[in-house]
């Protein structure tokens, strides 16, 4: 950026931006537990040499599940980096800020392809603090989701730039996979109706089959390398999801039928959430459709405001393109669009049309561009505006979408919960298929010894530790032979021993737990999460993808350097 003044001003919008979450404390939204407690357990995981964390212990109460192949790992990576060296309670708001930062520097970039340093970095505070970005933070605390949509705006500068690079489309794809399984179906989806847009428009203007071909085999091969790089995470969660229920996007309340704009269920709480992304999405079509007209107004003359930097891009096509993906994401917040969600494959498990908000939010804060790139401010003007754009919006997302504080889903309370013993419910899509959710009983010990592998366990609750070796690895002792049933959920990826010999077969329980038989006398008992063969090959794909876009980039520049 040849502006330095954004590298000041993005960051600082960002910090306005959070400012009553430092001020006030932060929001406590539907998924922050969810969120917080993935910190707290890779963080704890990483503490005790578990470098790529699989399992989550302290789920269902504290059988666990394996939360982490399924989960894309950007976000509760960064999540527990920042709790090695920050206060815990500090991490949710330092975590938005540096979502909201990476938002705008990714928006300054593609607004800058058609606008002024000066107007993009507004259009970059826009996107920051838009409706849909501050309900996502404030009423949800869906920090993956928020993270995702700093990948966006590079998703879209991939496609719709002059010239395609395989590199351009790779690099955010795969961040998008390894950010939220979601933004990911939704932002793929948005970039193949763009790339369908733009060989059409290259036909039609007479580019030749030869080069529509030609862009077609670079966005191909750009989104197949995206999903390769991210190969280590989406093959293993490929795989292994036959062995959990993911079922849950099934459920009433929380199915995409359930969800589109001003729904109803008769359910208060999800009524008035619905009700409030939806407003969201209006408002968002409202400044879409008024940044079309003004773009249209003030189209006469492109050629002449155009920055030099531009290379003849045709804004007249980047502004048809965007209001195409406009309109298709709008109308897949509504229910007409209930027969595409049954049809087009995984847009079921999205369960929230109105996650295509994120897309929205992305094409109006560019719209937003478009519509100004022929104003001219001094920067002094620019930085005001664009400021003032964040406190306003900020105030306003603090007062219509802050969440209360409740001490037992808080930080205070999920810290305590987790280091001495509290417990939670299973997340449903993660559990183990051979196990049945509401058959596990919520205060067993960590193992218990019975005659009976099916027999249940005395209430107590004792021997909690978030200790890996206290669970993983003990010695237990019996006069006669039996079972040792272990508070762990079953899963395939586990190695259990009893006294250096493998145990294949097991007794099954209907509540999943792992159930080991022993014989009389003292018994060492060990268990390790093996690494799978799905896991090797997501490492082998992502190793080749990642060699392979260097030596594209490195042949790359040899041309350049060539022809220079």
């Amino acid at each position: 950026m040849r502006d330095r003044r954004s590298l000041i001003l993005i960051p600082l919008a960002a910090f306005l931006a959070v400012l009553p979450l430092i001020v006030q404390g932060v929001s406590y939204g539907h998924d922050f537990e969810f969120h917080f407690r993935n910190w707290l357990e890779v963080s704890s995981q990483w503490k005790q040499g578990v470098l790529f964390p699989h399992w989550e212990f302290t789920a269902a109460w504290n059988s666990g599940e394996p939360r982490f192949i399924f989960y894309p790992p950007l976000s509760w990576t960064i999540g527990a980096a920042l709790g090695l060296f920050l206060p815990w309670i500090a991490v949710p708001t330092t975590f938005v800020w540096l979502a909201l930062t990476a938002s705008g520097f990714s928006m300054h970039r593609l607004a800058r392809e058609w606008t002024t340093s000066g107007n993009a970095v507004i259009a970059a505070c826009f996107y920051m603090v838009h409706p849909y970005t501050l309900f996502n933070f404030y009423e949800r605390s869906a920090y993956a989701e928020l993270l995702a949509a700093a990948w966006i705006p590079l998703l879209l500068l991939g496609i719709l730039r002059p010239r395609l690079t395989i590199a351009g489309i790779a690099v955010p794809i795969c961040l998008l996979w390894l950010t939220n399984d979601p933004a990911a179906v939704i932002g793929c989806y948005s970039f193949a109706l763009l790339a369908l847009i733009r060989v059409v428009v290259s036909y039609r203007v007479g580019q030749g089959l030869r080069h529509c071909f030609k862009e077609a085999a670079k966005i191909c091969a750009g989104t197949i390398l995206g999903i390769g790089l991210a190969g280590f995470y989406i093959v293993p969660a490929a795989v292994e999801r036959r062995w959990v229920d993911i079922n849950m996007p099934f459920m009433r309340g929380v199915r995409y039928q359930d969800n589109f704009a001003f729904g109803y269920i008769g359910d208060l709480s999800h009524d008035a959430i619905l009700r409030s992304v939806s407003l969201c999405g209006i408002a968002l079509l409202v400044m879409s459709v008024v940044f079309v007209l003004i773009s249209l107004l003030v189209g006469k003359g492109d050629e002449k405001s155009a920055p030099a930097e531009h290379h003849g891009v045709p804004i007249g096509g980047v502004l048809g393109a965007l209001s195409l993906l406009s309109c298709a994401g709008v109308f897949m917040l509504t229910a007409p669009s209930s027969f595409v969600w049954s049809r087009l494959p995984e847009l079921k498990y999205l369960q929230f049309p109105w996650r295509f908000c994120t897309i929205l939010g992305a094409t109006t804060a560019t719209l937003s561009a478009l519509a100004i790139r022929r104003i001219r401010l001094y920067p002094s003007v620019t930085a005001m505006t664009a400021l003032a754009l964040v406190i306003a919006f900020s105030l306003g997302g603090d007062h219509f979408f802050r969440q209360p504080y409740h001490w037992s889903f808080a930080t205070p309370g999920i810290l305590h919960d987790f280091y001495y013993g509290g417990r939670y419910d299973a997340t449903d899509e993660y559990t183990p298929a051979s196990a049945d959710p509401l058959a596990l009983a919520r205060a067993n010990p960590v193992f218990w010894i019975d005659a009976n592998p099916t027999a249940a366990a005395a209430q107590t609750g004792a021997g909690y530790s978030t200790a890996l070796a206290q669970r993983l690895h003990f010695n237990v002792s019996s006069d006669n032979p039996g079972f040792v049933i272990l508070n762990l959920r079953d899963y395939p990826a586990w190695r259990i021993s009893v006294n250096g010999s493998p145990i294949g077969i097991r007794p099954h329980r209907k509540d999943g737990l792992i159930t080991v038989p022993i014989r009389s006398g003292n018994s060492e008992i060990d268990i390790e999460y093996a690494h799978t063969l799905d896991q090797t090959a997501g490492w082998i794909v992502s190793a080749l993808s990642a060699i392979l876009l260097l030596a594209i980039r490195w042949k790359r520049e040899r041309a350049a350097s060539f022809i220079a």
